[in-house]
């Protein structure tokens, strides 16, 4: 399932995360697995992510980020 990282859309159900992948081919190994409830808002702004409760709390998963692969020129 594709998540929508921009902190404002909530996730439309309950889901345990342990990688994440964004469009641009970056990805996270998160440092143990992540739960989300229905309601929490994830952000991915380019060079961390976080996590918004429905309680309103905010957090930040550890994990490693790299890039699997790259959009770039054509030889």
């Amino acid at each position: 399932m594709r998540l929508i990282t921009d902190g404002v859309t909530p996730v439309p159900r309950m889901m345990l995360v342990d990688d994440l992948e964004t469009d641009d081919g970056r990805f996270c190994e998160l440092d143990g697995p992540l739960f989300l409830a229905i309601g929490d808002r994830v952000r991915f702004d380019g060079r961390s992510l976080s996590v918004t409760l429905t309680s309103g709390e905010t957090f930040s998963p550890t994990g490693t980020w790299g890039i699997r692969c790259r959009h770039g020129r054509r030889m």
